[in-house]
C-alpha cells in the first residue's frame, strides 16, 4: 500500500493516530522507506512519543510511508510507492513525511507524527493543506526514532486545525501547557524570495488579518539553507551511507548520498559558522517581533507527474530548512491560491514558545476563516 506500510490496531479507543516509518512501535520493523531495510528485525520497544499515544488513550492503527531514509523532499518513493495527494492530486504530496501528511488531509487520522530534519513536516503540510509543527529542538523526544543522532531532526504532529494540533502536543510533549491570551500581536514580515503568486496570496491574506505588523530582514536567510543541507548531507551520510552496499536505496537518494559523502570538514565548520549568525539574527528579529512569518514554500509544489519522472526539486525547502538550523519552533498553515494551488504561511517563534506559536497560530487561522 502507499499511505501505509503497516496497518495495525493497538491502545484505545480515542483519537485516531499513525505515525511516519522512522518511529519505532514495538512489534514492527522501522523500514525507514528503504528496501534496504526490509528485513530488519522488529523493533523492541516504543519510540518515547508513542509510549505516550498510547498512555493517553489513542488508538494507533499504523506506520505511514515516507521518502526513503527521510532524505528527499518529493515524497516519491520507487519502492513502496508514493502516497497521492488528497486534496491536491495532481502536486506532490511532499517529503519526507509524505503519508503523515496525507493521512490527515484524507481524514484516516486525527492526527499523525512526522519528522522535520530540512522541513519534512512543513512542507508536506502546505502540499497537502494541513497544519504541521516542528517543535523546538530538542523539545519533544526523538528516543526510538531514526536517526538516532541528529542536529537538526524534530519529531512533531499534523493535523486538520491548530486547535487539534495543540491536542496532539498536550498529548507527546509533557511539558506543552496551552495558552489562552498572548495579548497583542506583532509579526515580523520577512522579506524572502518567492514566486509573486505565491507572495500575493501571502500578502493578502496577511493584510486582512488585522494585526500590527513590521518588515524584518533575515540576511543570512540563503545561507543558513545552504548551511543546513550541509549538516543534513554529513548527518545522513554517517546513518545512511554504510546501506548503499546492498545495492537496494532507491536512485535519487543513492544519488544524494553518494554527493553528501564528499562534504569536507571544512564545509561542516563554516555551516556551523553560519548557525551560529543565523541563530542570533533570528533571535534578534524575535526580540523586535512576536512572530516571524513568512510563506512556508517559495513556489507552488512540483507536479507529481514531473516527480515520478524523476524530478526534485530541493529549492523549495529554501524557507523551511533555515529554521532546522536554528532550532527555532516553525508551524506551517495551509492557505490556497485562486486557482486551488496550495500555499503556506510559515510563522516561526522564540525557542522554547511552541505554546504561543501555536496560539498565535489558531488567532490567524480564526481571522483567515472568518
Amino acid at each position: 500500500m502507499c499511505l501505509y506500510v503497516e496497518q495495525f490496531y493497538l491502545g484505545g479507543t480515542g483519537l485516531k493516530v499513525a505515525v511516519k516509518d522512522s518511529i519505532d512501535v514495538a512489534g514492527y520493523p522501522t523500514k525507514a522507506g528503504s528496501e534496504a531495510l526490509d528485513a530488519v528485525a522488529p523493533a523492541d520497544k516504543n519510540a518515547h512519543v508513542v509510549d505516550r499515544i498510547l498512555a493517553a488513550g489513542c488508538q494507533l492503527v499504523g506506520k505511514l510511508n515516507m521518502h526513503e531514509f527521510a532524505f528527499g523532499m518529493t515524497g516519491v518513493n520507487q519502492w513502496t510507492g508514493t502516497p497521492t495527494n488528497y486534496l491536491y492530486p495532481d502536486y506532490i504530496p511532499g517529503g519526507s513525511s509524505s503519508g503523515s501528511a496525507v493521512a490527515v488531509a484524507q481524514g484516516d487520522v486525527d492526527f499523525s507524527l512526522g519528522t522535520d530534519t530540512g522541513g519534512s513536516i512543513r512542507l508536506p503540510a502546505a502540499c497537502c493543506g494541513v497544519y504541521g509543527l516542528k517543535p523546538t529542538f530538542g523539545r519533544v523526544s526523538r528516543a526510538g526514532i531514526m536517526p538516532e543522532e541528529t542536529t537538526l531532526d524534530c519529531v512533531g504532529p499534523f493535523a486538520r486545525s491548530v486547535e487539534q494540533l495543540i491536542q496532539a502536543m498536550e498529548i507527546i510533549d509533557s511539558s506543552f501547557h496551552a495558552v489562552s491570551d498572548v495579548g497583542p500581536i506583532r509579526l515580523g514580515r520577512v522579506g524572502v524570495k518567492a514566486d509573486s503568486e505565491v507572495q500575493a496570496v501571502i500578502d493578502q491574506i496577511l493584510s486582512r488579518i488585522g494585526l500590527d505588523q513590521v518588515a524584518v530582514e533575515l540576511p543570512s536567510m540563503e545561507a543558513a539553507f545552504g548551511a543546513g543541507l550541509t549538516l543534513i548531507n554529513t548527518e545522513a551520510w554517517a546513518a545512511c551511507g554504510p546501506y548503499l552496499a546492498t545495492g537496494k536505496v532507491g536512485s535519487d537518494v543513492s544519488t544524494r548520498l553518494r554527493t553528501a559523502q564528499h562534504t569536507s570538514d571544512e564545509e561542516v565548520a563554516m555551516a556551523e559558522q553560519v548557525k551560529l549568525r543565523f541563530n542570533a539574527e533570528v533571535d534578534s528579529a524575535l526580540a523586535q517581533v512576536d512572530v516571524l512569518v513568512m510563506p512556508t514554500l517559495p513556489s507552488f509544489p512540483l507536479k507529481r507527474e514531473q516527480a515520478l519522472a524523476g524530478a526534485t526539486d530541493l529549492a523549495v525547502s529554501a524557507l523551511v530548512r533555515p529554521f532546522n538550523l536554528s532550532g527555532h519552533p516553525a508551524l506551517s498553515i495551509p492557505l490556497k491560491e485562486a486557482e486551488g494551488r496550495p500555499v503556506g504561511l510559515q510563522l516561526i517563534a522564540a525557542k522554547g514558545q511552541d505554546e504561543f506559536l501555536c496560539e498565535v497560530a489558531r488567532v490567524i487561522s480564526q481571522s483567515i476563516n472568518q
